[in-house]
């Protein structure tokens, strides 16, 4: 099981104690296949649990400020109280129902404290984001996702323990979630580095389309399984995903084979061993997994100069910012919205939301597959983010007619704006890491997939922060803010776009000529 001598330092481990055990029990090594299998089924799970202990915080808010009045939520979203801070919380007993709120999040601004709360954890996950890609270029990425995995589940269950110690000081919980944020940006440059040295080109967009289902399955069973312990005490609706988050950490480090020449897997006839082609060219390999030489990881301001990832990431900006905008705001959006002349529970808008969720896989996998097919994803992910648009439109206009039209135009919204933001953060990501002119370094995966996601998080911190304030004016307005996003991050691929175009019109060109010189042979 020895690596071959010739492997940079950075590239050649120790077999996952798991993978070891695994192959003992067969008496032969793993196939390529395999690995693949286990590196897919593996890195769902962990991302799942990030998701699952990020939607915890959604589910507990009612229960931790259950008196504060939604049409105050507008006006008072991101207003800082200093005031309610510094005051003592007056001693209470450690006795706790379902309905009494939790100190300091139980007065008239809670809700505010609550919103404060998440504006800081997504924006020390965007700004660890930008470092942890970095990292994950540079360290064994099995090692550094775990320790991110386990440092989620600590401080998730930090915020949990606040109910068995009695803890009502804001700062605590705001100092947690803030060290959360920076755990939580470890996970998805370092799964997607991972799936991206497994899987080549040629089916990257379906495969990855189909496995980004993860966010969807993370957050409803981080909603699930918050939802059914809220009755023994709000501390376990934290604490049981924190610990879930870390066994999951333990699974990834001693199954996670973080890539091919790690393990020693031989790639049999894999989409990697084919040239990738350029016109009629062929030209550099998509990747180069066996090499010689010592690769370097690339830097931030150098991967931020490989072509398509400055637009890619401007536009997940906007992208993010949509998608995110309906992940906080479409259960308080559904309640406060008439449908068919009545308005829903809580319960039932939140359930009901979940659609936009199951929209946005069917989009992440449709997205995958044409992109796939046409060899094009500029042009994939700008015609969804342009046909968002009349889906937002028609939502907001008609989405109270009845229950069956809002669900109908609930699930094609979801579709259209998570089809592209699912695309660009993975299978675009992805390939951009391992771009031609990077010269078969495969070392920038973390680092370019850190730039796309780091930026688009910064998106989605600051759409549900202007949905604060402008919802409190008109709903209107605010899907008129969403519709001009995703124009906008449609119109930044543009140039992409042409470039694309352009290619498949020479490419055919090239394919006539060819028909036609054989034609004159065949003639002669």
């Amino acid at each position: 099981m020895g690596l071959p001598s010739e492997l940079s330092p950075q590239r050649s481990c120790r077999k996952p104690y798991g993978i070891q055990i695994l192959e003992h029990i067969k008496g032969a090594p793993l196939s390529f296949k395999t690995h693949q299998a286990i590196v897919l089924i593996v890195t769902f799970l962990a991302y799942t649990m990030y998701h699952s202990t990020r939607k915890t915080t959604s589910i507990v808010k009612s229960v931790l400020d259950p008196q504060s009045s939604h049409s105050d939520l507008g006006l008072k979203f991101f207003s800082f109280r200093a005031a309610n801070l510094s005051e003592p919380t007056s001693p209470r007993r450690f006795s706790w129902v379902l309905g009494d709120g939790w100190a300091p999040f139980d007065v008239s601004d809670g809700t505010v404290l609550l919103g404060e709360l998440d504006v800081a954890f997504l924006s020390f996950y965007a700004f660890g984001m930008f470092f942890s890609g970095h990292l994950g270029d540079r360290l064994n990425l099995r090692h550094f996702l775990t320790v991110g995995m386990l440092g989620t589940g600590v401080f998730t269950s930090f915020f949990g323990m606040g109910f068995w110690g009695n803890i009502h000081n804001y700062y605590y919980f705001l100092i947690v979630q803030v060290i959360a944020g920076l755990f939580q940006s470890t996970g998805w440059p370092s799964v997607v580095a991972v799936v991206g040295n497994w899987f080549g080109k040629k089916k990257r967009g379906l495969i990855m389309g189909i496995w980004n289902a993860h966010t969807s399955v993370g957050n409803i069973t981080g909603s699930l399984v918050a939802s059914a312990l809220l009755r023994y005490g709000w501390g376990w609706s934290f604490v049981v995903p924190g610990l879930m988050m870390a066994f999951i950490g333990l699974v990834v480090f001693l199954l996670l084979p973080v890539a091919p020449e790690s393990v020693g897997a031989d790639k049999e006839e894999d989409e990697y061993n084919s040239p990738k082609k350029s016109g009629g060219e062929v030209t550099e390999p998509l990747l180069k997994p066996e090499t010689a030489v010592k690769e370097k990881a690339v830097g931030f301001m150098e991967a931020w100069k490989i072509p398509g990832v400055a637009p890619f990431a401007l536009c997940l900006f906007f992208a993010k910012l949509v998608a995110y905008t309906f992940l906080y705001w479409l259960p308080f959006y559904i309640s406060h919205t008439a449908i068919a002349g009545q308005y829903l529970s809580s319960e039932t808008a939140g359930t009901l939301s979940t659609l936009f969720d199951v929209g946005g896989v069917l989009g992440g996998i449709l997205a995958g597959h044409i992109s796939d097919r046409l060899d094009a994803r500029a042009i994939t992910a700008a015609s969804f983010m342009y046909c968002a648009i009349p889906a937002l439109f028609f939502y907001r206009s008609y989405g109270h007619v009845s229950l069956l039209v809002n669900v109908i135009l609930m699930f094609i919204t979801g579709m259209f704006v998570n089809g592209p933001y699912a695309l660009i953060t993975t299978a675009v990501s992805a390939d951009l890491g391992t771009h031609s002119s990077l010269k078969g370094n495969s070392r920038a995966l973390a680092t370019v997939t850190a730039i796309i996601d780091g930026t688009g998080s910064v998106g989605a911190a600051v759409g549900p922060l202007l949905t604060g304030y402008i919802s409190a004016k008109s709903w209107s307005a605010v899907f008129t803010m969403l519709m001009g996003a995703a124009l906008i991050a449609g119109l930044l691929l543009t140039r992409l776009v042409v470039a694309e175009v352009a290619a498949k019109i020479e490419a055919s060109r090239s394919h006539g000529a060819q028909a036609h010189a054989q034609e004159s042979t065949l003639e002669v």
